[in-house]
């Protein structure tokens, strides 16, 4: 361990003045190195380079909404709005447009600068896409930052997002490709692979992150990591949920994970993927405000405002505002036209189908 930990000390050191390298060649071993550095070790790495390319102060406020609730075909061992499990959960129709529209007007003044909208959909269908669309543009109008999350997408669906101006699209690895089949059996980790790289080749950002505390262990959260950190180009966004055991679900029973491990995940996200905006997501009502802020401290700087995520419990923004307010952060705002991972000088849930 001693002799891959001095090269990520060399490789930091190389590229101190201009930021750390964008590296996309990160091994397992690398990263199980960097997760268990003494803790004190690891947070002051993690924020010194969240500092090259972030203001420590800020943190990106995103609003989730689920257009289409239950009935999902996947059988995601986490997801209430799983067909396959008994949680009580109705399945609802495709919200209207101007619903999601007006509820998007709220998130905006309330301080949401991005609005992420989900649907329990393994993929979806074809009379759906025009709604879905009409959701896009109409959100776009407002000036927000657009982000979906609708399952699989086939050529024509990745044409219509990208050509009604969705900035991003989120779909999850979950986990390590060696756990990925103790979690989920209905989709591969090629299929999820597969969808993220024509999202990207179509142009639009990827928002991709997973899920911790399913039972993994902690080089399964590394190599979670690992695949992200080595596609082509990091996920813009990567968001790291805690696991909230849902009642009826496969997981209800799991125990929850070490929050200090989890505040490591946090922390070695933020390393290996320096310009991406790592998300704290769901779980946080689970998260005292101390582990709160050792994540922000590790290098989280994105969360999800308002009281549901999907179907999950969030923090409302009562809770948000006193938080930051101990902690002195606030609201990065972002200008829609610059691209994302800006500089520091710039303006700038689980998908419980899904934790996002």
């Amino acid at each position: 361990m001693t002799s891959t930990v001095s090269r990520l000390d060399a490789s930091a050191l190389a590229n101190s003045r201009g930021g750390p390298a964008i590296r996309h060649d990160w091994t397992s071993a690398e990263a199980l190195a960097l997760y268990e550095l003494p803790l004190m070790d690891l947070l002051f790495r993690a924020q010194s380079v969240h500092r090259t390319s972030f203001d420590p102060n800020k943190v990106q406020m995103s609003r989730l909404l689920s257009i289409k609730t239950g009935g999902c075909a996947e059988d995601c061992g986490y997801c209430s709005q799983s067909a396959h499990h008994k949680t009580g959960l109705k399945a609802s129709k495709l919200m209207e447009v101007e619903r999601v529209i007006s509820e998007a007007k709220k998130a905006k003044a309330a301080g949401a600068t991005r609005y992420c909208m989900g649907a329990a959909w393994r993929s979806p269908k074809a009379r759906d896409m025009d709604v879905v669309v009409a959701m896009v543009e109409g959100v776009k109008s407002l000036g927000m930052e657009t982000c979906m999350t609708l399952g699989m997408l086939s050529d024509d669906d990745i044409v219509k997002l990208r050509d009604a101006g969705l900035d991003y699209y989120n779909h999850n690895v979950d986990t390590s490709e060696a756990y990925y089949d103790k979690i989920i059996t209905t989709r591969t980790y090629a299929d999820r692979l597969d969808t993220l790289a024509r999202v990207r080749d179509a142009g639009m950002k990827v928002c991709s992150g997973g899920i911790v505390g399913m039972g993994e262990e902690r080089q399964d959260r590394v190599d979670m990591l690992v695949t992200l950190a080595n596609l082509e180009e990091h996920p813009e966004s990567v968001p790291i949920n805690m696991l909230i055991a849902i009642p009826g679900t496969p997981l209800e029973n799991t125990k929850q994970i070490d929050p200090i491990d989890f505040v490591r995940t946090i922390a070695v996200a933020r390393i290996m993927m320096p310009k991406s905006f790592v998300r704290l997501s769901a779980g946080r009502t689970e998260m005292s405000d101390e582990m709160q802020a050792l994540c922000f401290f590790a290098g989280a700087n994105s969360v999800f405002v308002g009281e549901t995520l999907l179907t999950a419990e969030n923090p409302g923004e009562d809770k948000d505002s006193t938080l930051f307010a101990k902690l002195g952060l606030s609201a990065l705002e972002i200008d829609v036209a610059e691209p994302h991972g800006t500089e520091l000088n710039s303006t700038v849930v689980q998908r419980d189908a899904c934790q996002s």
